[in-house]
């Protein structure tokens, strides 16, 4: 029987609840990964086990403890991403994304929570013409949406236009009663609820009634040209090739662009003729536009969220095969 091996953390310069959680909760979850015993004794934090898995909790903790050490509070979400991060064997390290930070609202500022959100950040801050594609919860229209207050705050950008296709599992704006302001809220929703979430509903409601932020389906971008906007057209899978055109060449003088989209839900007829899935092979290389892929590590929502992608993925996978 290999002997177990052992490693004491001391825990005297962190915050031992904000490290553990209320009630042990993020212990319970580093033990749930763990085979092996850890134990807490005062300002002492012991690992018990096979050798290797120790080496790799103890990482995993050091890590979350650079993090805490930021003033950063602590979720379960960051220890389930610390811990998929020692899942992929890799030199990144939670701690790192600190330093990367969205001045949108004067609060602190809004803090990547992934590898991948990282980069989509860095890229929407250097480039004029950013595409994100990834599944759903991991932040594009969020942080996209933060991105553009920031540059609004910063007085780069004069307006925000929020943008979707009006497509959704072969309907659009044509087979929904009301006015046109009703017939979009279902579509608009979603990125009006990031900015309640940034800015909260009176801000946002200010925001919308005198102009600055704009939320307008697809179909009325046709023969506009914006200057001095960020414009963001979520939901980019369900447009067509046509469509992304018209939608791409709206762009003026001292814009930014933000394109997001999920290529595996695609509601058009033929999921072939999404204008996402060809910008990406017509656009891709070109200098200006950045591409930044997002996945499942990527997932900020529940934890659950990622197991559910997962088994979905493994049941497309399983009808391609067959």
């Amino acid at each position: 029987m290999a002997k177990e091996h052992q490693e004491i953390i001391s825990l005297a310069d962190v915050d031992a609840l904000n490290l553990l959680g209320i009630g042990d909760r993020h212990l319970r979850i580093l033990e749930e990964d763990f085979p092996g015993r850890i134990t807490v004794r005062g300002e002492k934090l012991t690992l018990t086990g096979p050798r290797a898995r120790v080496e790799e909790m103890a990482s995993v903790l050091l890590d979350l403890m650079e993090l805490s050490k930021t003033g950063r509070a602590l979720t379960e979400q960051d220890i389930y991403y610390a811990l998929g991060l020692r899942h992929e064997q890799n030199q990144k390290r939670l701690s790192e994304l600190e330093g990367v930070v969205l001045e949108s609202a004067g609060n602190g500022g809004i803090r990547p929570k992934t590898y991948g959100q990282k980069l989509y950040v860095e890229a929407m801050q250097t480039h004029e013409m950013v595409f994100a594609i990834g599944p759903a919860g991991t932040g594009k229209t969020y942080l996209a949406v933060a991105q553009a207050l920031a540059l609004l705050r910063a007085r780069e950008v004069d307006r925000l236009l929020l943008v979707r296709p009006a497509v959704e599992a072969g309907e659009s704006l044509g087979f929904l009663p009301g006015d046109l302001e009703e017939k979009i809220n279902p579509y608009i929703q979603p990125l009006r609820d990031a900015l309640i979430d940034l800015v909260g509903s009176g801000k946002t409601r200010q925001l919308m009634e005198s102009g600055v932020v704009e939320a307008i389906p697809l179909a009325y971008m046709r023969g506009r040209t914006l200057n001095s906007a960020f414009v963001i057209l979520d939901e980019a899978q369900n447009t067509s090739a046509t469509q992304m055109k018209m939608f791409l060449t709206r762009m003026g003088n001292g814009s930014r662009t933000v394109i997001t989209g999920d290529i595996t839900q695609i509601d058009l007829d033929n999921p072939a003729d999404s204008g996402l899935v060809a910008a990406r092979r017509l656009l891709e290389g070109i200098e200006g536009i950045a591409f930044t892929t997002l996945d499942r590590e990527d997932v900020v929502r529940h934890h659950l969220v990622r197991k559910i992608i997962d088994a979905f993925e493994k049941l497309s996978d399983e009808g391609k095969k067959s």
